[in-house]
This record gives structure tokens, C-alpha cells and sequence, in this order.
């Protein structure tokens, strides 16, 4: 009886908290959008994972070099 209730209370809350947010557009990415800034946004998080993956497995391989070492 416990579960059911906390799933009908959290499903109110959640149902609450989705009706509460209004419109659907969010305004600095339409803005964003509309001058052409988007892009360059994308372009720079896009760089920052490549980096963040080439970082990544860079340390990746150098382990593995340690770990054959000293077999």
C-alpha cells in the first residue's frame, strides 16, 4: 500500500512539475538560432568532447603500455 501511494503521489508531482513549465520554445535557443551563434556553440562542444575523447584514450593506451611492462 506504501509503494502505491508514493507512486501516485510522485506521478502527481511529476504531472505537476511537466504542466508548470509553460511554453515549449526556450527563448536563447530560438535567439540563438535566429543569428546563426548556434553553430558555433555545437562547434565548440564538439571540440571539447573530441578532445576530452582523444585525452581519454591517449591515457588508455599508456596504460596499457605500463601494464604489459610489467608482466
Amino acid at each position: 500500500m506504501k509503494k502505491f501511494l508514493f507512486v501516485i503521489c510522485f506521478l502527481c508531482l511529476t504531472a505537476a512539475s511537466i504542466f508548470a513549465q509553460g511554453s515549449s520554445e526556450v527563448e536563447m535557443a530560438t535567439e540563438l538560432r535566429s543569428s546563426g551563434k548556434i553553430y558555433v556553440v555545437v562547434a565548440v562542444l564538439a571540440a571539447i568532447f573530441i578532445g576530452l575523447a582523444f585525452y581519454l584514450f591517449s591515457i588508455d593506451n599508456r596504460l596499457k603500455k605500463i601494464e604489459k611492462q610489467q608482466k
